[in-house]
């Protein structure tokens, strides 16, 4: 049955909802490190357009220690619910590599996706996971497009190789700081059945506001619809979970 899929550990997660990543902001010292985090609640937890709370809201936070070079690590925690399952929550971590190369911003990183107090019952696969991620970044004026992809060797629940590519933008009106994104992405899954969908299509269109408290960070509150083309007798077993929605969040970036 389908479970879903984790979040990006501070990488992400829509225009600008932003669970992840979490922009250091404190530097240490002479060290060439910095550190820095979030905090937010959403109405919901999507991750690939799936909800991983069953439509309930979610509380998460992120951390990120990143050094001058481009090295980062990082760390992400969320609750979840998943019918039949047992874990209440998601503690995700990554490292990875930024540079900018052609007027493109790079990030290539790794995300190891863990669930706290998962007891497999007959007939489970192990939902632990990682995956290898690309993102890239280029603006063109007051538009950022954006793009990833995440190959997994193994995806959750024991579901063979997972391979998601998405692709996207993000535009700033110029109009009382509101800002528009938009993505389109695709998840093929080896082993469907283990999943619990088959192979699906995701898009989503945000609004946004960042508001600047100057040395207390950044609060950003956004809305935005999702949907996917799987339809509910496709989703984990008759579930409700894969339903075009809206989604409110509201995250301070510190």
């Amino acid at each position: 049955m389908l479970l879903r899929t984790a979040a990006l550990a501070l990488s992400l997660l829509v225009p600008a909802m932003l669970a992840k990543p979490a922009a250091a902001q404190t530097a240490i010292g002479e060290t060439g490190l910095t550190i820095g985090g979030t905090l937010g609640f959403q109405s919901d937890y999507l991750f690939r357009g799936i909800s991983q709370t069953r439509s309930r809201v979610a509380g998460q936070g992120s951390l990120e220690l990143s050094h001058s070079s481009g090295f980062y690590i990082g760390t992400f925690i969320s609750n979840v619910d998943f019918l039949g399952y047992t874990p209440r929550a998601e503690v995700d971590a990554l490292a990875g590599y930024r540079f900018t190369a052609l007027n493109t911003n790079f990030d290539l990183g790794v995300s190891w996706y863990t669930y706290h107090n998962f007891n497999r019952r007959d007939g489970q696969f192990p939902i632990n996971y990682f995956e290898f991620i690309g993102k890239a970044t280029h603006e063109v004026g007051p538009v950022t497009l954006a793009g990833q992809i995440a190959i997994s060797p193994n995806y959750f629940g024991s579901s063979g190789t997972g391979v998601y590519v998405e692709g996207g933008g993000d535009w700033n009106t110029g109009l009382f700081g509101l800002m528009v994104g938009a993505r389109v992405g695709y998840q093929w899954i080896e082993r469907n059945p283990r999943f619990g969908t088959p192979d699906y299509a995701n898009w989503n269109i945000v609004l946004s506001r960042p508001i600047d408290l100057g040395s207390f960070g950044t609060v950003t509150a956004a809305v935005g619809y999702y949907d996917t083309n799987i339809s509910r007798a496709e989703c984990g077993g008759g579930q409700n979970i894969c339903r075009a929605r809206a989604l409110g969040s509201l995250t301070w970036k510190f």
